[in-house]
């Protein structure tokens, strides 16, 4: 116990630093974006190809990646339905948020911390199918179903949903990893010595850039928008931990692995669409940090709960 609560705190340190660096200024207006750029496109995906060399590729899990694009339409569509007589503004809230989690700064960095490498390629897997809504597939439906857009056209939203997507050096590397996976090709074990020191970096770089981006202020009348969003994600949350514990065809490992992805907080892209959509980015950016201090707490909470 005191290692996983150990291990967890150094999280929590560098989160805070990461806080602290932000409201300072001393890293300049633009440090979290350039920091963001270096993790997404640098040691985030040395790190799933360092987890996809360091444990053999298992078919078996091939249907995470469907359970992780399940778990973010989900929520999407069952909320477009609800929310369809609530104000524009607030769809915009709750569509850009309520879907989706932030497995690669948050999760995956969790995951290799207290699980083998063969969890972690689960966790990679699940990511695969989440990314093909975070990294662009959200956005996209938006503009199709919440949005007046220009793009009525079915090819052109095809394209612009395709072209979000493969620009994800991670999903690239999800794509790429898999297909040499099915076909039992391996990673040089001297490209991932070559690596190793990047993806080391990942879980500080990630945390720390978590931290840069959080805002601590809400308008107290926006509250109950803040509190609905957050419901939706925690209830569909327990849903999906729970079925993952309990019916999911995997071996123990496996299924603990998703039942605390379940909770892993809201995608660092969902302020961002809510920007771009014309949103409240400061409320967006305020449900994220929640959503991050609940990861936290629970998915500790399982990590000491499950055993693992």
């Amino acid at each position: 116990m005191f290692n996983v609560l150990a291990k967890v705190s150094s999280f929590v340190v560098v989160i805070l630093i990461g806080v602290a660096a932000g409201h300072s200024g001393k890293f300049g207006e633009g440090a979290d974006r350039l920091i963001s750029k270096i993790v997404f496109n640098l040691t985030l995906p040395c790190a799933i190809i360092r987890a996809f060399g360091a444990s053999k590729f298992d078919q078996s899990l091939l249907c995470l990646i469907a359970l992780g694009f399940a778990a973010n339409v989900t929520p999407f569509f069952l909320s477009l339905v609800v929310y369809a007589g609530k104000p524009q503004d607030e769809r915009i809230l709750q569509q850009s948020n309520v879907a989706g989690f932030n497995i690669g700064c948050f999760a995956f960095a969790f995951v290799q911390a207290f699980f083998p490498a063969q969890a972690a390629i689960a966790t990679c897997l699940f990511d695969a199918g989440n990314s093909l809504m975070c990294t662009g597939g959200t956005w996209a439906l938006i503009r199709a179903l919440v949005l007046d857009t220009d793009y009525q056209c079915m090819r052109d939203k095809a394209t612009l949903f395709a072209r979000s997507l493969f620009s994800s050096a991670s999903f690239d590397c999800y794509v790429v990893l898999i297909f040499m996976g099915l076909f039992d090709l391996r990673i040089p074990p001297e490209a991932i010595t070559l690596i190793d020191p990047i993806a080391n970096a990942n879980s500080f770089l990630a945390m720390f850039m978590i931290g840069l981006i959080i805002r601590f202020t809400v308008n107290k009348t926006k509250a109950a928008k803040l509190i609905r969003l957050i419901s939706w994600r925690f209830a569909f949350a327990a849903v999906l931990s729970l079925a993952a514990l309990f019916l999911l065809p995997f071996d123990p490992i496996i299924r603990k692995v998703v039942a605390i992805l379940a909770w892993a907080p809201a995608p660092s892209t969902g302020p961002v669409y809510t920007l771009w959509a014309g949103g409240d980015k400061g409320l967006a950016g305020m449900a994220n940090a929640l959503t991050i201090l609940a990861g936290i707490i629970m998915m500790t909470s399982l990590v000491l709960f499950l055993g693992v």
